[in-house]
């Protein structure tokens, strides 16, 4: 079947699933294969709980003379070629965000700042690799003015994957730093991989990037691009400096030299969290969000998902941050939580996952750090942060944390868990 008469088909469901689980009626249900499940065997469901039609890549699932199972030479092809045909047909201005650290939350808080004046279409949650970047395109609609789309990597190639099927008119990077090394190899290679997304918009014309000015490496890799800059320098098209951060993040920003100055009182903890406010208003400001509006929707923005979050239990004040965790953001984490003005302060840390052979050095990094603090409680979690050289209390996995927490419980410390999100430090805060 050519790809003009499935989009034809699919226009007419209204709504793609790949999960069988999941089928609204009427959809068209998307055959994908993983390490341990094949789509195609679950496609005869699909149509027999609600699903229109059935894309499949194997023919031995299609029933004889069932016009409803659409035979292709790969489902996730056909997906992400559907997904990018739907972006061109719409022509929806597109706003691709990527970066090391913050890339969700920005997005969160660009969607939240652009919502105020425009319909959005914007990523859920993180489905941001090649499966979710094409699943959010597709749910692109005629009455939608801009689609902000994340878009995530852990090997060489992925950004340029995403940006071929999201083909974005517009672009930011929030940040590069050290993660997913072991996919990528170095940090060099991080850098050049987030950097496929100026090189996507390099070639387009009329194409824009959102850039934060004070960081070196991007305005190292952004030339010939056309720049809308943010950043600490007086005469940006956005800059603003924090003013307060104990425990929620404070601060004031203007556009240009001569702008009014805004003050935002925010839900969010966190200093690290400033460049991704400031980006979200850049891009709010540059699509012309009338500043009142912006910096309501930066004081409504309430963080979810175990990213950043406070939360006062009868016992504790926890600062979840739990989703995931690297060097960068890690020792971001830790020093903002040291200069936090709050007493009885303890650590929870999870090891961060997917280093590579670099893991050894850069636990050994963060403990360094730690033990220069005043942090009066420190819990280290993983085989990695057991192996490197300190005396702090070390656990296996969090189920012996756990057992400890329900024998001896803190009382009335400020807590910050962090820690990469294999950890499952998150189930810890019901017992804190």
């Amino acid at each position: 079947m050519k790809l003009s008469a499935l989009y034809q088909i699919f226009l007419d469901c209204q709504s793609v699933t790949t999960d069988s689980r999941n089928c609204p009626e009427g959809s068209l249900f998307i055959a994908l294969k993983g390490e341990s499940f094949n789509g195609n065997a679950f496609a005869g469901k699909a149509l027999e709980d609600g699903c229109a039609f059935a894309v499949i890549d194997e023919a031995e699932y299609a029933q004889k003379d069932d016009e409803r199972y659409i035979l292709v030479e790969n489902c996730l092809q056909t997906l992400q070629q559907l997904a990018n045909y739907h972006r061109c047909q719409l022509g929806t201005r597109v706003i691709g965000i990527t970066g090391t650290n913050g890339k969700t939350t920005t997005k969160e808080l660009i969607s939240a700042i652009l919502s105020q004046s425009y319909k959005i279409l914007y990523t859920l949650g993180n489905l941001n690799n090649h499966i979710g970047v094409p699943l959010t395109l597709l749910r692109l609609k005629p009455e939608h003015d801009l689609a902000v789309i994340e878009m995530g990597a852990s090997h060489p190639g992925d950004i340029k994957e995403l940006v071929d099927i999201a083909e974005p008119d517009y672009g930011i990077i929030t940040n590069v730093g050290k993660a997913h090394l072991e996919g990528f190899g170095s940090f060099e290679g991080v850098i050049k991989t987030k950097g496929e997304l100026y090189d996507f918009l390099r070639q387009k014309e009329k194409s824009t990037i959102f850039i934060h000015q004070d960081n070196s490496y991007l305005i190292n890799i952004a030339q010939g691009l056309n720049l809308i800059a943010y950043g600490s320098q007086d005469d940006l098209y956005v800059n603003g400096i924090v003013t307060g951060n104990s425990p929620y993040l404070t601060f004031e920003w203007k556009a240009g030299k001569e702008g009014i100055r805004h003050e935002v009182q925010t839900q969010l903890i966190g200093e690290y969290n400033f460049p991704n406010a400031l980006a979200a208003i850049t891009i709010g400001y540059f699509f012309g969000v009338e500043p009142s509006k912006i910096d309501k929707a930066l004081t409504e923005y309430t963080p979810q998902n175990n990213r950043s979050q406070l939360k006062k239990t009868a016992d504790n004040t926890l600062i979840i941050d739990a989703y995931n965790a690297n060097p960068t953001s890690m020792m971001a984490a830790l020093k903002n939580f040291q200069k936090m003005a709050v007493p009885h302060k303890m650590l929870i840390l999870g090891e961060m996952r997917e280093l590579g052979p670099d893991s050894p050095v850069e636990h050994q990094k963060i403990v360094d750090y730690i033990k220069g603090c005043n942090f009066e409680q420190v819990w280290l979690v993983g085989e990695q942060f057991a192996t490197a050289q300190h005396s702090f209390k070390t656990y296996a996995n969090v189920q012996e944390v756990i057992e400890d927490v329900k024998a001896n419980k803190p009382q009335e410390y400020t807590i910050l868990i962090k820690g990469s999100n294999g950890i499952k430090l998150s189930t810890l805060v019901e017992y804190l």
